[in-house]
C-alpha cells in the first residue's frame, strides 16, 4: 500500500511559504510523501506536490481558540482535518503554536483516557522535556500521564529501552518542591510503566542522568526558552572570541570542526520540532522561525512516529492503570 502523505501547513511560520515548500520538496526527494495545505495562489512552484486548498491563515498574533473556530478554512484546520479524515498520516506546522494545538485537539480529538495533551521536546542530550507549554497549570494526575507518554515517546523517538523519568523540582529530595511536585512525586513512585528516578533539577536536563523530565507547561516553557537563549549566547560568545583578534584565527579554524557536531546536537532544527502527545493523531509543532532544514526533519519525525504506531502505543500506556 502507498503510505499516506504528511500534511504540511504551508502558510505557518515566519518564513512561510517559501521555506516550508522548500522543506517539503526536500522531504519528497528523500522519499517521504507530502501534501501541502494552504492558499495555492500564494505558494511558490510546488513541483508536483499535492496541495489541499485552504483560503485562510491563522496568524501568529491571532487568539488560538478563536482563530480555529472562526477560520474554519485555515491551513491549520484543514491539515488537522486531513489527518482526522485519513487523507494524511500526520500534520506539521511552524505556525501559531496555540492554534496548532487547538486544531489538533478539536479536529483529531484526545486519545481516550488522556486528561490533557502535552508538548514533548528534546531539551538536551537529548532529554525529552514535557510539558513544554501546552498546560500552564497542571494537576498531579496529568503529570503522571505526561511521564507515561514521555516514556513511550523517548523509547520510540530516541530508541531508549527503559527511559529514566525525572520530576523537575528545586531539589532532589522528595520533600522539596511545591504542592504539585510533592503530590506528583508520590504518585509517580507507583505509576505503571514508568521508571521513576525521583526529583531532578534544571542542571540535570542537559545531562544523561535522566531521559525524560516532567513538569507543568509554564515551567517547561520557561526552561526551554532559557536553554535556547543560553545556548545562543554561548555560541555567539565563542564566535565573537574567535574573531576578536587575528592570532585566534588559526586555533579557531582547528577547533570549529570539533565544535560543529556539538552545535548540531543542540540545534533545535536538528529535531524538526516538538510533538503534541495525547491527541489522536501525530502532530509535530515546529519553531516559528523554521527553515527548510527544520521542516524536512519535522516531516521525517512525523513519518517515523506514524510508522512506529506511536499513537497506538500511547493509547495503551495511559489506559493501563
Amino acid at each position: 500500500m502507498t503510505a499516506l502523505p504528511i500534511a504540511v501547513d504551508a502558510m505557518g511560520g515566519d518564513r512561510a511559504p517559501k521555506e516550508i515548500v522548500r522543506g517539503a520538496r526536500q522531504a519528497m526527494e528523500a522519499g517521504i510523501p507530502v501534501v501541502l495545505v494552504g492558499r495555492r495562489g500564494d505558494l511558490p512552484i510546488v513541483d508536483g506536490i499535492e496541495v489541499i486548498d485552504a483560503s485562510e491563515v491563522i496568524e501568529m498574533h491571532d487568539d488560538p481558540a478563536q482563530g480555529v473556530r472562526r477560520k474554519k478554512d485555515s491551513s491549520l484546520v484543514r491539515a488537522a482535518e486531513a489527518v482526522r479524515d485519513g487523507r494524511a498520516a500526520a500534520m506539521v506546522s511552524a505556525g501559531n503554536t496555540g492554534a496548532t494545538m487547538a486544531s489538533a485537539l478539536l479536529r483529531m480529538g484526545r486519545i481516550k483516557g488522556v486528561s490533557r495533551p502535552a508538548i514533548a521536546t528534546p531539551g538536551g542530550t537529548p532529554t525529552v522535556l514535557l510539558d513544554a507549554g501546552a498546560n500552564a497549570e497542571c494537576q498531579p494526575e496529568w503529570l503522571v500521564q505526561f511521564a507515561q507518554m514521555g516514556t513511550v515517546f523517548a523509547r520510540h523517538r530516541f530508541a531508549i529501552d527503559e527511559p529514566k523519568i525525572g520530576l523537575l523540582s528545586i531539589g532532589e529530595e522528595s520533600s522539596k518542591g511545591n504542592t504539585l511536585v510533592k503530590e506528583t512525586h508520590e504518585r509517580l513512585m507507583s505509576a505503571p510503566g514508568v521508571r521513576f528516578v525521583g526529583n531532578v533539577e534544571g542542571r540535570d536536563i542537559m545531562t544523561s542522568a535522566v531521559d525524560v523530565v516532567v513538569t507543568d507547561g509554564f515551567t517547561g516553557n520557561v526552561v526551554l526558552k532559557t536553554l535556547e537563549g543560553g545556548l545562543q549566547a554561548i555560541a555567539s560568545a565563542l564566535l565573537g572570541a574567535f574573531a576578536s583578534a587575528p592570532e585566534y584565527k588559526e586555533p579557531a579554524d582547528a577547533l570549529l570542526p570539533a565544535l560543529l557536531p556539538l552545535y548540531e546536537t543542540l540545534d533545535p532544527d536538528t529535531y524538526g520540532g516538538a510533538m503534541l502527545l495525547g491527541v489522536d493523531g501525530v502532530c509535530i509543532i515546529s519553531h516559528g522561525s523554521s527553515g527548510a532544514r527544520a521542516i524536512v526533519n519535522a516531516i521525517r519525525v512525523g513519518r517515523e512516529m506514524v510508522d512506529a504506531d506511536l499513537v497506538g502505543k500511547l493509547r495503551a500506556a495511559v489506559t493501563r492503570d
